[in-house]
């Protein structure tokens, strides 16, 4: 059977390489790609993007199953662009992905339906979002109601960083938000305390199974320091996320979730990303949701997973989900990103690449912002360039084969975190 994998980045390539395992699978494209899944021989690009030509194209190629990698393509109604077309696709409709695609909407929906999250206000007059600011003081999380790569979030520390980031998304859209059809609006959140973590999990619109927990790093900097990022490295399994607050969270957050996306008419069926804060006490609070995959997460999760993911995934299209059992390797994994100079604000592309190591089952580059040059050579192509995953007996050594498998890897102006996984080492 032939596949088709949405997207371009460092989810795509790790989904795509995956898939390409499936025993029922023949061959998969990904559309567009990128430099990772053009050199890889199992896998093909396709120069295409537009939904409406990507259902002409899957449907001409007879792909049998297309599976959506990043945010943009579901809150642009790709999923119901092949339904409609009685084309196999998993993911989220554009009215399910607005739990990603409008951070007010899915505030309203978790108020709505008592799952547990942050205190909130949405404002779209700048001068209401700054009044409030004082009146809350800091520290303060700013959010923008709309996509913006993952760097739609300012946790804020100061009433200043407050301010400017009002500023930056409800006046100036330095942030590069892509706002809703509502226009420029901003939530403005009480700050939590506690630790994040990431609880993916896969929906057939009624049923759930959890994927492996992960933990990422956001900021740019070592020792969680510098500017928000989309993701600067990622492990699993999680220590944070215990037995205990495995169960809180699939009971009091992804069940309800579920089961009010149902009642309200929108089920959810895809992967599902509740982004947690944990707190002292081991209670989770839901500081987002994705309506997809997250990136870094995807690569050392799927480096994990033992199970057929094609056939995963295939069955969940057809409201199947539990006739499957996700089965994990017991190691851990983690992955390092290497981004480009500039990153995050203003990265620069076209550094040549070179000193890549050979793919391995349980050490793999994966490839997110890259590209061939003219001269046919592996160059920089977006913010975060590779991540360099591997599996390890414990999250301190896949950390060590990480940084060994990039130390190799040579390009102008990379850069990258020296402490992934910090945290999971710092409990043991």
């Amino acid at each position: 059977m032939k596949v088709l994998v949405i997207g371009n980045g460092g989810r795509e390539h790790a989904l795509a390489w995956k898939l390409a395992q499936g025993q029922r699978v023949s061959q998969v494209y990904v559309a567009p790609g990128n430099g990772g899944t053009l050199r890889d021989a199992r896998l093909k690009n396709v120069a295409l993007t537009n939904p409406h030509e990507l259902a002409d194209w899957a449907e001409a190629n007879k792909i049998a199953l297309t599976v959506v990698g990043p945010e943009a393509p579901l809150a642009a109604g790709v999923v119901d662009i092949f339904r409609g077309r009685g084309l196999r696709i998993f993911g989220p409709t554009k009215a399910a992905a607005q739990l990603e695609s409008s951070k007010a909407f899915a505030k309203d929906f978790m108020a709505r339906h008592g799952i547990p999250t942050a205190r909130y206000q949405t404002f779209s007059d700048a001068n209401a979002a700054h009044a409030y600011v004082n009146e809350q003081g800091a520290p303060i999380v700013i959010k923008a109601d709309g996509l913006a790569a993952g760097k739609g979030v300012v946790v804020a520390m100061t009433l200043e960083e407050a301010h400017a980031a009002i500023d930056m998304i409800l006046r100036d859209n330095s942030l590069g938000v892509t706002h809703n059809v509502e226009g420029a609006r901003v939530v403005i959140e009480q700050f939590l305390q506690g630790e994040e973590a990431s609880f993916i999990v896969i929906s057939d619109g009624v049923n759930v199974q959890a994927l492996a927990t992960s933990q990422d790093h956001k900021r740019l900097l070592d020792g969680d320091e510098g500017p928000n990022t989309g993701g600067m490295g990622a492990y699993s399994p999680a220590p944070v996320v215990t037995p205990n607050v495995h169960a809180k969270a699939m009971h009091e957050i992804i069940g309800p979730t579920i089961a009010g996306m149902a009642k309200d008419g929108v089920p959810f069926t895809g992967f599902l990303y509740a982004g947690l804060m944990i707190d002292a006490e081991g209670r989770p609070y839901t500081i987002e949701f994705n309506a997809r995959l997250g990136d870094p997460e995807t690569q050392p999760i799927l480096m994990r997973l033992k199970s057929d993911l094609f056939e995963l995934l295939y069955a969940a299209t057809d409201g199947r989900l539990m006739e499957q059992e996700l089965a994990w390797d017991r190691r851990a994994a983690l992955g390092v990103v290497l981004a480009a100079h500039g990153y995050p604000m203003n990265p620069r592309k076209g550094d040549v690449i070179s000193g890549l190591p050979d793919d391995q089952d349980d050490a793999m580059v994966f490839h997110a912002g890259t590209a061939a040059n003219d001269k046919g050579q592996l160059v920089s192509n977006g913010g975060r360039v590779l991540c360099a995953t591997a599996l390890g007996e414990s999250v301190r050594v896949a950390q060590q084969r990480a940084y060994e498998l990039l130390e190799p890897i040579r390009f102008d102006g990379v850069q990258y975190r020296k402490d992934i996984g910090h945290r999971a080492i710092s409990r043991k």
